[in-house]
């Protein structure tokens, strides 16, 4: 994934990515619980800068390899989180006609992004105790219906965005599942879709929370998996894309997953950097909404030339399965055999 670029141009040949030295490298494990609860206070004071351990890890390990020709333009990846909001329910302002104010701005600029589908959204899902869920309403669908047509790709923001834990810190929909919970949830989470005419390949974990020990059961339904800040202290501080087992995982860190006015300034130091690194950013438009936008509209203005499409990016997961086995697995007890690459 890291070299997709050079090896579609024939510009770095596959045993030259794939040397020992290299593979050692692009190999993430995922510490033990410990290590990841450390990472996560470092990070929360200002002590590990996940810029450094993440994207800059990439453009440097790129420059080892391919000298010159490394320098590339990062290639953006904008993940908005999520429609229907998932306290629409409850909150009127973030009903669908703001989303679409939203949707207007990226789809004016042109920036292609993808959005994470909460299928049966329920109200009041902060309580663990109230299990509701409802349909998407028509408008919500036809929305749904048109996106794809304008730039969007689809991912699964698990079944109802409803947290199993009352406790801020521990809010989650998958986290503490066990196999057979966490399984049904996603299969009735893309049946739900499925009713619509939505397909995906991509999963946005609820609150970017799940265990390392769910590795698996995602992995089996989904060919890439996102994170976020949260995902530090169940996974570590890792540097994506990256394979784990049978997925690849993409997590998204500060100063990338932000209000979008803040990703500006770190967006064009990565673009004058030319490092060619895979950048998720990550947006909510429910917090563009405190400056009407203008935040965001600042950010595509910069980050706009150099957006891909996820389906380039999913294009280049295939090509990644199809050239090599992973080199980055988890750690013996989140393992699993592989599945067949296709």
């Amino acid at each position: 994934m890291v070299f997709d670029d050079a090896l579609t141009a024939v510009q770095a040949l596959p045993d030259e990515v794939t040397a020992p030295r290299i593979a050692r490298r692009l190999r993430q494990r995922v510490p033990g619980n410990a290590r990841r609860l450390a990472q996560r206070l470092a990070v929360k004071q200002g002590l590990l800068h996940p810029e450094q351990r993440s994207v800059v890890r990439m453009e440097r390990l790129r420059r080892r390899v391919l000298g010159s020709a490394a320098a590339a333009p990062p290639r953006f990846l904008v993940r908005m989180d999520e429609f229907p909001h998932w306290l629409a329910a409850d909150e009127p302002r973030f009903g669908t006609d703001d989303f679409e104010r939203f949707h207007a701005v990226m789809a004016q600029a042109g920036v292609p992004y993808l959005t994470a589908v909460v299928p049966q959204p329920g109200p009041n899902p902060n309580d663990p105790r109230d299990t509701r869920r409802r349909e998407l309403d028509a408008r919500e669908r036809e929305v749904l219906a048109r996106l794809p047509r304008e730039g969007v790709t689809f991912g699964m923001h698990g079944l109802d965005h409803r947290t199993r834990d009352l406790r801020p810190r521990h809010q989650g929909e998958l986290l503490g599942l066990d196999d057979e919970a966490l399984a049904w949830r996603l299969e009735e989470g893309l049946a739900q879709l499925a009713r619509h005419g939505i397909s995906t390949r991509i999963l946005v974990p609820p609150w970017n929370r799940f265990g390392a020990g769910q590795w698996p059961v995602l992995a089996a339904h989904f060919d890439v998996i996102t994170g976020g800040p949260e995902s530090v202290r169940h996974m570590g501080l890792q540097a994506g894309p990256v394979w784990h087992g049978d997925a690849v995982y993409l997590p998204s860190y500060e100063p990338f997953y932000a209000q979008a006015g803040s990703i500006a300034a770190p967006a064009q130091a990565a673009i004058q950097r030319e490092g060619g690194a895979w950048i998720p950013i990550v947006l909510h438009w429910g917090w563009e909404l405190e400056d009407d936008f203008e935040g965001l509209r600042r950010l595509l203005d910069v980050i706009g030339p150099h957006t891909t499409h996820w389906d380039d990016f999913l294009a280049a997961v295939d090509r990644s399965a199809a050239r090599t086995r992973p080199v980055a697995v988890p750690d013996a007890d989140t393992s699993t055999a592989r599945r067949s690459a296709a």
